[in-house]
This record gives structure tokens, sequence and C-alpha cells, in this order.
């Protein structure tokens, strides 16, 4: 594999201009497996709402070796030891860390790996390029496993306040022009400290915790759980659900060679990994895009229907609700759905569906947010903002929501 070795300056629209630190990390940048983060979205089809949100996951990744930089300085400044194998090792595994999503992120996640999550398939693209480049990635490979025993530096790529969190909410806020959502990542770096190896905040930073928790939970709310972001997405998953169905009862359907592999249903394979992620690297969001166009006139209603409502943005009917939705309102639905053209019993499902959501912007299942003391003494952030006890942080906020045609 021939290899340029050149160290490069990238302008970034929110943080400036942003350093390539050496030519391992250029040369991995440079390989198609990371090339490949360009042509997946960010934020699945949330631009159906705001148009700005265009941006990819390759804009996040480089994003996030910068604010990890910036994090290396601070704790470095604050006379905590990192060598420079555990900062190289921190730059490659924050960089890498959502290599393994597909077409349009969260949204098709299961669809394309059935149990198999992204960070399982990243870590299976690290210790594929740690073959390419002999051995380099091992520390990485620890530090992104948790298998390193300096736990703070795990932290840093994974917890409450890891560099992935800092970089996704500033990023999105930005590109969806949702100034609410904007955290300061800067002031919550320069608050970052190391204490019995695990990170912390300094009490300095109690406010821009709550802030940066706040910021989380409107996101997700007004956002990232946009109902029609939501229900594109929903209906985005029917469509190749759809695909796969035809595929399976002998339906001829046209779509790229990397698509209709795992149209087919094809799963990862243990014992020829390169096979499936040299498959996987090969399938983005264009492949998708380029197959629903074509669906538009394919002879099967259903998918011709619902392909048309994506790239025509003509979206279903979606209703939110905080209780579950009564079956006999569900019943009325769907017994006026059956007077519909080209809506029968078998088709109902990808017309008519429900499900739910949630979320908690401050979970303890990733640790609690530690704060430093200016007596030296350590205590978890609740306990240290003690005005501040809203249980719309504290508490898993779920929604239900119920998707049926327009014509109703």
């Amino acid at each position: 594999m021939s290899r340029t070795n050149k160290l490069k300056i990238l302008n970034d629209p929110i943080y400036g201009f942003i350093t390539i630190p050496n030519t391992l990390i250029f040369d991995i940048i440079e390989h198609p497996y990371f090339q490949r983060l360009r042509r997946i979205s960010q934020m699945g089809l949330s631009n159906m709402v705001y148009p700005g949100a265009h941006h990819t996951r390759f804009h996040h990744a480089i994003g996030c070796m910068y604010l990890m930089q910036k994090a290396v300085a601070v704790l470095r400044s604050k006379d905590i030891v990192i060598s420079d194998e555990e900062e190289q090792g921190l730059y490659l595994a924050i960089l890498l860390h959502d290599l393994g999503h597909g077409p349009f992120s969260h949204a098709l996640e299961h669809f394309f790996m059935d149990s198999m999550t992204h960070e399982d398939l990243s870590l299976f693209f690290m210790k594929a390029l740690n073959n390419v480049f002999d051995g380099a990635l091992d520390l990485a490979i620890r530090i992104f496993t948790n298998k390193y025993p300096r736990k703070f530096l795990y932290q840093l790529i994974s917890s409450q306040l890891d560099m992935d969190r800092l970089d996704y909410l500033k990023r999105d806020s930005f590109y969806t022009g949702v100034v609410e959502g904007s955290i300061n990542s800067d002031r919550l770096i320069a608050m970052l400290h190391v204490v019995d190896d695990e990170l912390v905040i300094e009490q300095k930073g109690v406010y821009s915790i709550e802030k940066f928790l706040l910021s989380r939970r409107f996101m997700y709310w007004q956002v990232y759980f946009h109902k029609t972001g939501l229900l594109a997405e929903q209906l985005l998953l029917r469509v190749l659900q759809r695909a796969r169905f035809l595929i399976q009862e002998g339906v001829p359907i046209s779509a790229s060679k990397n698509l209709y592999y795992f149209l087919e249903g094809s799963t990862f394979d243990k014992t020829d990994t390169k096979s499936f992620l040299d498959q996987f690297s090969d399938l983005d969001d264009y492949d998708v895009w380029a197959a629903i166009k074509e669906w538009q006139a394919h002879q099967d209603y259903v998918l011709a229907s619902l392909s048309q409502m994506i790239i025509k943005r003509k979206l279903p009917k979606i209703e939110l609700s905080d209780q579950v939705f009564s079956e006999d309102y569900k019943q009325k639905i769907i017994y006026k759905m059956k007077t519909l053209e080209g809506i029968d019993e078998k088709s109902l499902p990808y017309f008519f569906f429900e499900g739910s959501i949630q979320n908690r912007a401050y979970n303890t299942e990733f640790g609690p947010i530690k704060v430093l003391l200016k007596d030296g003494t350590v205590k978890e952030w609740l306990e240290v903002d003690t005005q501040f006890k809203s249980s719309a942080l504290l508490e898993a906020q779920k929604k239900y929501f119920l998707c049926y045609p327009k014509d109703l």
C-alpha cells in the first residue's frame, strides 16, 4: 500500500484550523475506510427538518480529534502525565470511534448490522487497520475497549463528558441552526482534571455541566427526536425492509452491488472479516439514495409509494404522545385505512406503525459526573449542584409515536 506522508491543516467552520498531528494519523485519514465517512450523514434525515444538517461523520471524527488534542494539552498543563504513546492512542481511538456507522448513521444501524452495534463494527475496522499499519493501533484498541489500566483515558473516549458528546452537540447545533443546543466545549475541557485515575470537573465548571446537560436534553427532544425527522427515518427503514422482502420473494430489485449484498440479508462472518468489512466500507448514503430514486417507479405499490414519499417529502402523519395510544383509537385508524387504494392487510404495517422514544440527559449508566472541590475532595455533580434537581434530566423521558397516511 502506498502512503503519502504529509501534515495537513483543515479549516473547520466551528473550531477554525485543525492540524493533523502526525503522518500516521494522516495516512489513516487517507485510508478508504475513513474516507467513506464523508459519505455518511451525521444526522440521518434530520435535514428534512433542518436544511443545514448535511454534515457528515467525517466532520465529526475530525472535530473529536481536535477536542482530544485540547484535552490532552489541558491535562498536561495540570501535571497529569500522558505519554506520547498514550496521546497517539487517544487520537486514534477517538478518530476511529464511529468508523462502523452505516448509511444514515443511527437511522439504519440495526437494519444493516442486525445484532451488532456500530461500536462493535468500529472495533473490527480498527483491528483491520491495525494489520495494515503493522500494529500501530495496539494501544488505541486497548483504550477503546477499556482494557488499558488508566481509566481516565477511556473516559475521554466514552463517558458522560467525552469528546464525542462535546463535539456532536456543538456541531449539530451549529449545522441545524439551533443555537439553544450549543455548548461551551472550551470551558468544559478547560475544567477537566484527573483524580485517582478518574476524569473529574473542577468546581468552577459546575454550572457548565448544568448547561451541557440542559443543551443535551434540548437537542434530543427538539432535534434528534423531532417528529418529522423521526418519521422520515422510520419510513426509510420500511422502504429497505420492503425491498428485502421483495428480494426474498424473488421479485427483481435494482440496487448497487453493495446495497444488494445487504438487502439479501448477508450477515457478519467472523471467519472472513476482511470480506465483510470491504463490502460494508463500500456502502454509503449514496447507494441508498440512488436505489430509492429508482424504486419510485417499481411495480410494487408499497415500495414505489414509500420511495416517493421520501424523495418528494410527502410524508405521512405522525402523532406524539406522553401516553400509550389506546387500542380503540388505533383500530379506528386501521378501519379507515383499509378503505384506501393499495392498502390491504399485508401492506398495512408499512403505512401504519407505532413505537416509542426515550432519553435521559444525565445517565449514570455511563458513570456519574464527578466534581473536584476546592478542598481536594471529589463528589458527584448532583451533590455539589444542590439547587438543580430537575427530574427532566435525571429520569428517562419517554414518548410514543403513531404514524398513518395523511389521506385519513
